[in-house]
């Protein structure tokens, strides 16, 4: 009964994996969707699903077994079919939310994006602390108990005893016969990695704009999550002039200056030299802007503070053009044409929420 429960409930979580699937590219352009993290699951509204439960009719309905009927009499047939009955005291369905962990989340992801796995290339020496289970002893916990040895045991102990009986096992556990797993901690080495991500806050980038960038920046910081434990990120807003803020800064900031894209760059360079250095660390830059640049000049001085600087330390260098009634977009032709065929370089045009799955693919479909 138990493996039978197991099964049911294993299926019913392969269903709403499926749902989740596919419906994703709705849910990735969700912004509503990011409030429902929690510290390890997102709760995600699924209507189309219901939990499967019992119906009971009323005991004055006819049916089957229940009185005298003639050839062709309907069974169970409603009261009012025209919607003219009387309000009714039964519950009605309701959206089931289901809690899906972030890592599941991230395997969809990659599986419906069709994102290959990365491979981390710095190898910083941070080390975290296993249990695995290396053999068995005669005491511990209940909860480790292993019931194929405690049964080999036991019937060891009948065996040699005598007591044994082919027709009639009837074999009974005494305390000798028990036995544990035990474990031991082991020490593994993990991959770090850090992101940076840069914004123009110039009051060209609206509030859509914004919201655009914390939706794709969640599904970013989610498949990078899933391949690396240790991950620090950092956030970096410019207009004329480039500073490192906290989070909630960085997307919630409205500035009204011009725009110097070269700032943020130095400030990303002197970030990534001071704190993570390229033989120990995966770092990741993701630029965000609607693609204007106060001049030709500093478009030119951000170029090669790419080619000879930051794009050499870092894993994957990317710039995400979002779509706005004030910029000009400039900014991504002229990186188009000074990398062209730049493996550490991903270039994307976000012209709306319903664009930022394609984006996600563009930036991480690498495998860097």
């Amino acid at each position: 009964m138990i493996l039978r429960i197991e099964q049911d409930h294993h299926r019913f979580k392969q269903i709403i994996r499926g749902k989740i699937k596919q419906d994703l590219r709705k849910y990735i352009s969700r912004g509503e969707l990011i409030g429902r993290r929690g510290k390890e699951l997102i709760s995600i509204p699924l209507p189309q699903i219901s939990i499967p439960h019992f119906v009971h009719g009323s005991r004055q309905a006819g049916g089957v077994g229940q009185g005298e009927g003639d050839v062709g009499t309907v069974l169970g047939a409603a009261e009012s079919e025209d919607g003219s009955g009387q309000a009714g005291d039964a519950p009605g369905q309701h959206i089931l939310e289901v809690e899906v962990s972030l890592d599941d989340l991230a395997e969809m992801l990659g599986e419906e994006l069709e994102l290959p796995r990365i491979e981390p290339r710095g190898k910083k020496n941070i080390v975290a602390e296993k249990s695995k289970y290396t053999g068995i002893a005669p005491t511990g916990p209940e909860s480790l108990r292993h019931f194929r040895r405690t049964y080999k045991e036991m019937l060891k102990r009948s065996l040699a005893s005598g007591t044994y009986r082919r027709s009639f096992p009837a074999p009974f556990i005494i305390r000798e016969d028990k036995r544990y797993r035990t474990w031991r901690p082991t020490i593994l080495p993990e991959t770090t990695a850090a992101i940076l991500y840069m914004m123009d806050v110039s009051g060209s980038m609206g509030e859509e704009q914004k919201e655009i960038v914390r939706i794709e920046s969640f599904w970013i910081d989610t498949w990078l999550r899933h391949h690396y434990k240790g991950l620090e990120i950092r956030y970096i807003i410019h207009d004329a002039e480039a500073r490192e803020v906290d989070q909630e800064t960085f997307y919630h900031t409205r500035e009204s200056g011009g725009t110097v894209i070269s700032s943020a760059y130095r400030l990303a360079l002197d970030i990534t030299r001071a704190d993570y250095p390229a033989q120990e660390w995966n770092v990741y830059c993701f630029h965000f802007s609607d693609g204007d640049n106060w001049s030709q000049g500093d478009t030119q001085e951000c170029v090669r503070l790419l080619r000879e600087d930051l794009i050499p330390t870092v894993n994957l260098f990317c710039y995400g053009q979002v779509e706005s009634p004030y910029g000009t977009g400039q900014f991504l032709l002229d990186l188009k044409e000074a990398f062209p065929e730049e493996e550490a370089v991903a270039l994307s045009k976000i012209e709306s929420k319903e664009s930022i799955h394609q984006s996600i693919k563009e930036f991480l479909g690498r495998g860097r």
